[in-house]
């Protein structure tokens, strides 16, 4: 149970730490933010909004199912880096 909740903490104020590293990307390599939402929209999301977020965009929307979700993306590769959902 310690190392379940040792590993939690550790990942909790890593996690970040990793966003930013897979984020480092010079502005001038970063793909459009319509790109991404092209990119999303065809996977069946409703994008509400794609804004910068510690080097990463941050897109909130809804999926085919309209489950909120938000995650982040390298602005140069458009790949997900983190997400979160709202399984409510």
């Amino acid at each position: 149970m310690k190392t379940l909740i040792l590993t939690a903490l550790v990942l909790a104020v890593a996690g970040p730490a990793f966003a930013d590293d897979t984020c480092n990307v010079p502005t001038d390599q970063w793909q459009p933010r319509e790109a991404l939402q092209k990119k999303l929209e065809s996977q069946g999301w409703k994008v509400r909004s794609i804004k910068t977020e510690n080097g990463c965009y941050e897109a909130k929307a809804l999926d085919a199912n309209g489950k909120r979700l938000e995650a982040l993306f390298n602005p140069k590769t458009l790949e997900s880096v983190g997400a979160d959902s709202d399984d409510g």
